[in-house]
């Protein structure tokens, strides 16, 4: 058992720096795919009423972290992986342009196979943007994860609005079976910032900082963010 600890230990270590190495790799190209792939993630979610994100959520949302296809495998131990975009909301309910951020971490526990996840993570307060900034972020220790409503007429407490720093979604596709324990970690991808907007900047910069314009590559899902946030207004004018 002490063989079986240590191992688990090393393997989540090592994948705790995996994660950050992903920045190196992403050309402005793959970077813009990752974008439409985002967009593409974040419709398919909404478009159906019984599933989708509740519009309350998104119109009281900080900022929303979109990760497609995030990998995961094991055979006893296990590895989760994924790149994704962030956007946060201002106080006039503007989003912002998109940062980019990577995502890793280890597991053991009874599992085996391979899954494809879909990860959206909708940051309900400032203590969940201010972990979300900063590096090496570990879900669930830094701030606390909860799963979230699902349903447009879903009516949210007050308390999993406030209590919950982030409320996650997620899409799998493929076969996982069994329960693991996770420890996954978010990285911001301040590299491929820098090359998708062509300087020197921080996810800091680009989502809080006013330091980049929106680029036209993310203009759709800026869009997409946008309609979905204000549906919740134009309901509450409404009534």
């Amino acid at each position: 058992m002490k063989t079986l600890s240590r191992f688990a230990a090393i393997f989540s270590l090592t994948a705790f720096f995996i994660a950050p190495s992903f920045a190196w790799a992403d050309s402005p190209a793959a970077l813009e795919a990752r974008i439409l792939d985002s967009k593409r993630v974040l419709d398919e979610i909404m478009v159906a009423p019984d599933v989708s994100i509740p519009e309350e959520m998104l119109g009281k949302a900080k900022a929303i972290a979109i990760y497609p296809n995030v990998l995961k495998a094991g055979f006893i131990f296990g590895g989760r992986f994924g790149k994704g975009v962030v956007s946060a909301k201002d106080a006039s309910g503007n989003w912002s342009p998109v940062s980019f951020s990577t995502l890793g971490g280890g597991s053991w526990g009874l599992q085996i196979g391979g899954q494809a996840t879909d990860l959206i993570l909708v940051i309900m307060n400032e203590r969940g943007l201010n972990g979300l900034l900063s590096n090496n972020f570990k879900l669930g220790a830094d701030a606390s994860v909860a799963a979230g409503p699902v349903g447009r007429q879903t009516e949210a407490g007050t308390d999993l609005t406030l209590s919950s720093g982030i409320l996650a979604y997620s899409r799998n596709r493929g076969l996982f079976a069994g329960v693991s324990f996770d420890g996954v970690v978010l990285t911001q991808d301040n590299h491929s910032n820098s090359a998708y907007y062509g300087k020197l900047v921080t996810s800091r910069d680009v989502l809080t900082g006013g330091a980049v314009g929106a680029q036209p590559s993310s203009k759709p899902l800026l869009d997409a963010l946008t309609e979905y946030a204000k549906r919740w207004e134009k309901r509450l004018a409404g009534a």
